[in-house]
This record gives C-alpha cells, structure tokens and sequence, in this order.
C-alpha cells in the first residue's frame, strides 16, 4: 500500500493492521500501538501466531474475507497480544476488509474495543445530562437567590422591632441560613464563568492542590507518580486548580482525614472527548484508598446535590465536571472498595485531527 493511504490511516482512532496472505503483520497505525500497548517497530514482521495468543479466530476472519473478497465482520472477538512488557487482553469487534494493488494484497483489520465503544456512547449520555443539570441548576439559583435577599432583609427588619433576646434568636437563625443558602446559590453559578486558558503545566496544578490538601488534612498522605515530559496545556489555572482539589478533598473527607491519595500523570492518545478525534491528551488520575463510592450514586456522583457523604451539598464533583467539560474534556471515576480513581481527560487541541490537516494545507 502507498506511504499515502498509510498516512491517511495513521490519522484515525480505530485500530488498524495490514497483513499479507501470510498473515504477517505489514504495518499498525498509532492507535494500535496505544491499544496493544507496544511499537509499531516491535510488531511488524510478526505473524498473527506471533503477535497474538490463540488467533484462530482473527486469522479465520482474514480468510473468509480474502476467500470471498468482501468485508467481513465480526462481533465480541477476544484480542489477546503476546507482548512481553504489557500483554492486553480484550474484547472488540473485527472488521476485515481484503485488498489487491499493484504494490501487493492482504488484508486490512480494523478493532474497535467494547468498551471503548461503551466509553463514547457514556460520555455523549453524560454531556447531554451534564447540560441538562447546568441549564437546571443555573435557572434554579437565578430564581432563589431574589426572594432569598428579600427573606434576609424581612429578618433584619423584623429583629428591629423585637426587644427580647430570646426572640431575637429565631430572626438569626434565619438570616444565618439565608446566608448559607445564598453561598450555595452563589457556588452553583460559579461554573458559568468563562475560562481564562493561559500555557499551563498540569503539574503545577496538582502541586498547588497538593499544598492546600496537606494544610487541610494532615492524616493524608500524596504520592506523585508523574511524567516530567508531559506537554503544557492550554487551560485556566485557577478552574483546574478547583477542579483537582474538589476531588482530592472528596477523597480525603471520605477517608476521614486519613489516607493515601495518588496523583498520577500519562499522555493518552488517540481520543475521542466530545464527538472530536484527539491525537494527544493528558490523563491526570486521583486515586485514594478509602471505602469507594456507594453503589446507589455511582452513576449519579457528577449530578447536582448527589452526595455520599452527610452534610454535603452534592456540588464538588458537579462542578468539577463542568470545568472540566469547559476545556473539551472529560472525568472519568472508577470505584470499588480500597480503590477509586477519577480520571482527568484534556486534550491538546492543536492535535485534534481536523485541525491538524488544517495546519498542513496552509504550510503547503
């Protein structure tokens, strides 16, 4: 196949491989290689036999669609790799398209993970429901936060004309939950404030919240396990900095101050994050050892007003989340008990895929 096409294929997110009619692996694009975790370098000239553990299947569905020169697919096939340092093991569907050119035949095969399918159609579900919850929550405190000042000041008025103390005590309960309300009306709005994206390293963030973690909760021990060669991100300071420290505080308080909590930071590759193809993001993950989240919110923790813990308000994580979602990315949480890791997902824009070929056609 011409350098051409192969350039074409290293732009999608789908896995791909070239074999010959031997079966011999000819070429991967970097979404295979971010998938079997290895090289391209380490692969090709392996036979499927080579690459993989028990490829009956994957090889059966070469034939048919070489034998019948047409595209074959099939679903729920398990991918196994033999690759020393990393072995993957996982279940995709296979699409297996033959081709004949001048340059030579074989066969192309295209995996695209279950789960990664799962993840997708999760995130779209979770962006719909996220905007739904903002529009809500923002049209909810605009409503409240009027008569809530007028209640405030009905108090003061009414405290006035009250000459015993014991009276006087009702009228400051009331405005001292007027105020409490009022503060969370105004915490449910602040995510509406546009970002102000600045080069940031993402290290300086989870440094920072680091610091303000360890002031808080002296019990809580942080490990950093990162990647020094990480690029900078285009991104607001002071709303990742909120975002990062409203889970590691969610982690601590549900470990009740003590507590290992993990900061983790890789380069991903080959994303989707809001119906946009991503060459390069960074992964920042949040991993502490306490109970986990409660299986009945699971689903629920990036709601508004969900809360595993008594006297929360159910905000952190919402707001989180829409910081987050304001740099065309995404949270991820995985739970189970002794382990809970949220996943922060940003991308480097200047390596979403359309914008990339638009870069090329001006150079040219």
């Amino acid at each position: 196949m011409k350098p051409d096409a192969l350039q074409g294929l290293d732009l999608l997110s789908t896995a791909v491989l070239l074999v010959d009619p031997g079966h011999r692996i000819q070429y991967l694009n970097p979404a295979a290689e971010h998938l079997f975790r290895t090289s391209r370098k380490s692969m090709v000239g392996l036979s499927l036999s080579e690459a993989f553990n028990d490829p009956q299947a994957l090889a059966a569905a070469v034939s048919h669609a070489r034998q019948n020169r047409a595209s074959f697919t099939q679903h729920d096939l398990t991918i196994e790799t033999l690759t020393p340092t990393a072995p993957q093991k996982f279940v995709a569907s296979c699409t297996v398209t033959p081709y004949d050119h001048a340059e030579g035949s074989g066969a192309l095969i295209e995996l695209s993970p279950s789960q990664q399918q799962l993840r997708i159609a999760r995130e779209e579900r979770l962006l719909d429901q996220t905007q739904a919850n903002r529009e809500l929550i923002r049209n909810l405190a605009h409503e409240i936060k009027n008569p809530l000042g007028a209640l405030r000041g009905a108090a003061q008025l009414l405290e006035r004309e009250l000459d015993r103390p014991d009276q006087r005590e009702y009228t400051q309960v009331i405005m001292k939950e007027a105020d409490r309300l009022q503060l969370l009306m105004d915490r449910m709005l602040t995510p509406h404030r546009l970002p102000k994206p600045i080069d940031l390293n993402v290290h300086e963030v989870t440094e920072r919240v680091r610091t303000l973690i360890i002031a808080e909760f002296p019990g809580i021990t942080i490990r950093r396990d990162y990647d020094s060669s990480l690029p900078t991100v285009v991104a607001d300071r002071e709303q990742l900095i909120q975002a990062v420290l409203n889970i590691a505080r969610n982690a601590a308080q549900a470990m009740d101050g003590h507590g290992t909590i993990t900061f983790r930071s890789r380069i991903a590759r080959r994303l989707t994050l809001a119906k946009k193809h991503y060459r390069l993001a960074i992964s920042l993950e949040i991993i502490d050892d306490g109970p986990g989240i409660p299986e009945d919110i699971k689903e629920r923790v990036f709601f508004p007003l969900v809360s595993g813990r008594e006297g929360g308000t159910g905000l952190g994580l919402m707001i989180a989340q829409t910081f987050v979602h304001q740099h065309h990315g995404l949270i991820e949480v995985e739970s189970q008990p002794g382990r809970t890791c949220f996943t922060l997902l940003l991308p480097i824009m200047s390596t979403a895929v359309g914008q990339e070929e638009s870069s090329r056609s001006k150079t040219h």
